[in-house]
């Protein structure tokens, strides 16, 4: 089943429904420190690096889904937190435009927990209804990626919806009985773990295992605010965008604490104190390691894998929208119209 992908990323949602039985035949993605890492990773799909302010709905592909995160900055729980009325927020309105206009089977988008804030009620409100109002079946859900299959505390929301002819509603998944956690991800991964090159950039080819590698230098107060470390037995923190904020390795014994919002390391064991790796944190979100980050500066890398949906958590929910569709008739075989052009 062939699908296309708004905001793809690093294509983390795109892995999740490429194992699930989908194809991505074309993506869009408008970050240029992006581009190699997903071009290199999905050879068979085409890439159009235009914003999608600037692509007419004619020059996308016809198919089956539409998946994707629209940017998800402004709806932070940090920040100024201006959702919709930041011109990032106002990106959701560019996937309603592509979903109204192509009229797939079904879609799916994600995006972070801020959105369920009070202040962002009406905004959340209004774009519920302009997808029911584009003629889909709505469901929504928050939903944490520890439960389906991802070794991380991870709280994002999605919403998901079938062509109201297929008289279908979507039903989220129940959580899974197994719960994966960092010694079952990470384990294998001890000591060979190299220091970023003046702090930020990549070591290149002198990595044993691609992207293995951390950044380095201080921790701000902010940081400092809270304990940083999961045990080996526990989920991991989410991994964020933001590679001054990654986890710390849980080699480590937790941090103590000061007083209200101060903590700091156990003295004596202060070398055991680092962030994880960019490997480490994309092993967490579950990208297989033979999905490669490219990028010279590790912030870069960092922002990839923190941004991306795990792709465990989206093979599930892709799984789910197969099984359903497949139960209509649509399959492998299915005969769809799709227009091969490249951009």
């Amino acid at each position: 089943m062939n699908i296309i992908s708004l905001f793809s990323g690093a294509g983390g949602l795109d892995l999740g429904f490429e194992k699930a039985g989908f194809q991505t035949i074309w993506a869009n993605e408008y970050d240029k420190e992006i581009w190699e890492t997903f071009e290199n990773n999905f050879m068979n799909t085409i890439l159009d690096r235009r914003s999608i302010v600037n692509i007419p709905s004619s020059e996308i592909p016809q198919t089956l889904g539409l998946i994707g995160g629209p940017p998800c900055q402004s709806w932070s729980e940090a920040g100024k937190s201006r959702g919709i009325d930041d011109h990032r927020g106002q990106l959701f309105f560019e996937f309603i435009r592509v979903l109204r206009d192509k009229k797939p089977l079904f879609f799916l988008a994600e995006n972070v927990s801020g959105m369920l804030a009070s202040r962002h009620k009406d905004a959340l409100e209004n774009i519920k209804k302009h997808f029911t109002k584009s003629g889909y079946t709505l469901s929504f859900k928050l939903l944490n990626a520890h439960d389906y299959g991802v070794p991380q505390d991870r709280k994002r929301i999605f919403f998901v919806g079938y062509r109201e002819d297929l008289n279908i509603t979507f039903e989220f998944p129940k959580a899974l009985d197994d719960k994966l956690y960092l010694e079952d991800v990470i384990d294998d991964l001890k000591g060979s773990a190299l220091p970023a090159q003046n702090k930020t950039y990549s070591n290149d080819d002198a990595c044993e295992l691609f992207n293995h590698e951390y950044m380095t230098g201080g921790f701000s107060s902010m940081y400092m605010s809270r304990n940083r470390v999961r045990a080996w037995n526990e989920p991991s923190f989410t991994i964020q965008a933001g590679g001054r904020h990654a986890p710390l390795h849980p080699q480590a014994p937790k941090m103590e604490e000061v007083e209200k919002d101060k903590r700091k390391f156990v003295e004596g064991k202060e070398e055991l104190y680092r962030r994880l790796t960019i490997r480490e944190c994309a092993r967490i979100q579950t990208f297989p390691d033979e999905h490669k980050f490219y990028y010279k500066n590790l912030t870069a890398g960092y922002k990839m894998v923190g941004n991306a949906v795990p792709p465990n958590l989206g093979y599930v929910l892709a799984q789910k929208i197969y099984e359903d569709l497949s139960a209509l008739g649509y399959g492998e075989d299915t005969q769809f119209f799709v227009k091969n052009h490249r951009v």
